[in-house]
């Protein structure tokens, strides 16, 4: 284990849930997340060899794919220690067809550490998981990487954080070289150097001669920011005219809870440097989980505190269903685990017995024998147990808010190459979107198709593979399809609707009268309903349903059997039967009702656009334009990027990027690379003919 010159770092950890840090490391791809992670790992001692992304023997990218493609593609779990604190992390893909993952571990998660490249800045993805933490309330420290690379900027990258993500991006360190020379770091909170020799040793020694000045023009500036934004550093300031290191780091972790501010540290993770200080920073000004607010039911209605003598309250965040056993991992809120323990999962009503409690390390496990509020640790045993799903005491049920996942956008056909394996390849289908909630798999009633549907070309890639290599089943794919949407462009007023069938006993009546309109622009939501309806004539209670059955219609428009969105529906007026009237009747005319409203209406077929940002030589520019026009994108942007590339920004139709990444490797001999994220909906054109 190293040993960090200003910090006494023990394996062992205080036995209290204050010394635990829940952390996720966030990230554009190849910012250096996972490098980031494994230089943790192997600094805490909890490795003894640094893995590298280039020679695939990271840890945390364990699965074969990740290591033959480069990147993180599951969000992997490792627990180790530092001054005497239990840190539980989690490194998150970075790429945005894995953008669930990242948001299933953002609900368990205390804090982040968001890394930036040095010299590319806020990278589209960056934006992303930043944003997704925001929603989530997660406090953040950011990472400035790879200094030691031609054109890497600190400032840059600090005035880009300021600019794109908007917080108050505060940077403690000054860098002592620059690229190539890059050897250390200025602490400008104590005034103090750290150098690292090549072994990646640290020295602890005075600011160098070359840079005091420098560094006492950034640590007044540093002040002056937090007295602005901290009361408590205000009033020592204008007393003192300056502020204590004592008084800079506790108002830098107030600023840091409350998302005031965002401490910006910075080095090189590949090389070993400042990964000492960024492990002290996390620990100092991230929260634990007693500094977070408690839980509270999805219904707002219970709370449960971060105290080991509450009620057992823990939420599966991940389960991983293998051939060999299935994993469901928790993060626990309230109460302790035992190894034996029976919980109830609320979201099923079953009781699950927890015959096993695993520390995790990646893929590697160690048995404990019980888990307390705080703790992030997987359990065997739940056999049901979905993600989302709450554990918790029967005798004190709770039902925690589930993580959210993303609508998926893209579908393929997938069906067995071989007849005799087509039963094997549902199971398959079925355990992948068990582990993967954004994974949807069906059966399209009209062709007998099964579909898998997903976040992006690349996230079906990657399933279709895991079923290959983890079941040896061949599968055949077809060409994707893209989620289309409806959307109304001329609505109708005034439209009835009678709804009246005897089939003996009881009847069914309803009438109804509707204005359909397109929702105005800007508006939220897909769907609106009002009643204007007076006098009774139409009962409340039946109101309800008259919503309910629009919603149903919505489902399916006349175009194609797609979803409808941006519909805006009044019930301007009714009659009801003194005896056939009821909400089953007045719920199925409202969805018969709308839909032969759609077919009266004027509608139009939307189609799903991505945001797409590439870099590419500027030799090959001309080339990749006119390939994105002829995918009918549009450009926004064209800007000069690092060296002799250039940053296209387009909007481009998600249908015209498959394949895409094929084509740009082609036409730029594979020196361009390009990311999407999605954005929104546009009308498509209309079929030819």
């Amino acid at each position: 284990m190293r040993t960090h010159t200003t910090a006494a770092i023990t394996a062992a950890t205080t036995d209290t849930i204050a010394a635990v840090r829940n952390l996720g490391i966030l990230a554009h791809v190849d910012a250096g997340k996972t490098t980031v992670t494994e230089r943790i790992l192997y600094l805490t001692g909890t490795t003894h060899k640094r893995g590298e992304v280039h020679d695939g023997t990271t840890l945390t990218d364990f699965d074969p794919q990740e290591r033959e493609r480069g990147i993180t593609i599951f969000a992997a779990a490792v627990s180790c220690a530092w001054a005497g604190h239990r840190i539980n992390l989690i490194d998150t893909p970075g790429h945005v067809d894995f953008a669930d993952e990242v948001e299933r571990s953002l609900r368990v998660l205390d804090g982040a550490v968001a890394v930036f490249d040095a010299v590319a800045g806020v990278e589209p993805q960056s934006e992303s998981v930043w944003r997704q933490a925001e929603r989530h309330g997660v406090p953040r420290i950011a990472f400035v990487n790879k200094l030691d690379r031609a054109g890497a900027d600190l400032d840059a990258a600090v005035a880009a954080i300021r600019e794109r993500l908007h917080p108050r991006p505060l940077a403690v360190q000054l860098p002592i070289g620059t690229e190539e020379s890059f050897a250390g770091v200025v602490d400008l909170i104590r005034l103090r150097a750290l150098t690292w020799h090549d072994d990646g040793t640290p020295q602890e020694g005075p600011v160098p001669g070359h840079l005091e000045a420098e560094a006492a023009v950034r640590r007044r500036a540093l002040e002056e920011a937090v007295a602005e934004l901290h009361p408590e550093a205000l009033e020592e300031f204008c007393a003192r005219a300056t502020l204590t290191a004592g008084t800079l780091t506790a108002a830098l972790r107030d600023l840091t809870r409350t998302g005031e501010a965002v401490v910006v540290l910075c080095g090189s993770a590949y090389r070993n440097r400042g990964i000492e200080p960024l492990l002290d920073a996390a620990v100092a000004y991230l929260p634990s989980p007693l500094d977070v607010p408690p839980t509270h039911s999805a219904d707002r209605t219970q709370q449960r505190d971060p105290d080991p003598g509450q009620p057992l309250t823990a939420l599966a965040f991940k389960v991983t269903a293998a051939p060999t056993g299935r994993l469901t991992h928790l993060r626990l809120y309230a109460g302790t685990l035992h190894k034996g323990d029976t919980v109830l999962d609320t979201t099923t009503g079953r009781r699950e017995r927890v015959a096993r409690i695993l520390t995790v390390l990646a893929d590697r496990h160690t048995e404990t024998e019980r888990a307390r509020a705080g703790d992030i640790v997987a359990v065997v045993g739940p056999k049901h147990t979905r993600v989302g799903a709450t554990l918790c005491d029967a005798g004190h049920p709770i039902v925690l808010e589930a993580p959210v996942s993303a609508e998926p956008v893209v579908t393929v056909a997938v069906e067995a190459r071989r007849a005799a394996d087509t039963d094997k390849l549902a199971t398959a289908l079925a355990r992948l979107a068990e582990e993967d909630p954004s994974l949807r798999v069906a059966t399209d009633p009209e062709t007998g198709q099964r579909t898998l549907s997903g976040l992006g070309e690349l996230h079906l890639e990657v399933a279709v593979e895991k079923i290959r290599r983890d079941s040896g089943i061949e599968a055949a794919v077809g060409r994707p399809k893209v989620a289309l949407r409806e959307a109304l462009v001329e609505g109708v007023t005034g439209f009835a609707h009678r709804h009246a069938r005897q089939d003996g006993g009881a009847g069914q009546f309803a009438h109804l009268v509707l204005d359909v309109h397109p929702l105005p622009a800007g508006t939220e939501g897909e769907f609106a309903f009002t009643s204007t309806v007076t006098g009774g004539r139409v009962p409340r209670e039946y109101v309800q349903a008259v919503e309910a059955g629009c919603r149903d219609a919505l489902a399916e428009g006349p175009l194609g059997g797609h979803p409808v969105t941006g519909v805006a529906v009044t019930l301007t007026d009714g009659a009801t039967h003194p005896k056939d009237s009821s909400e089953p009747a007045f719920r199925t005319a409202a969805r018969l009702g709308l839909r032969e409203a759609l077919r009266a209406s004027r509608m139009h077929l939307l189609e799903p656009l991505a945001e797409v940002s590439v870099t590419v030589p500027e030799d090959a520019l001309g080339a990749v334009l006119g390939d994105l026009a002829a995918r009918r994108g549009h450009v926004r942007a064209t800007e000069p990027g690092t060296g002799t590339t250039a940053q296209v920004s387009a909007l481009v139709p998600l249908a015209e990027l498959f394949g895409y990444a094929g084509r740009l490797r082609g036409r730029t001999q594979g020196r361009g690379t390009f990311t999407t994220r999605p954005a929104g909906y546009a009308p498509a054109p209309a079929p030819a003919g």
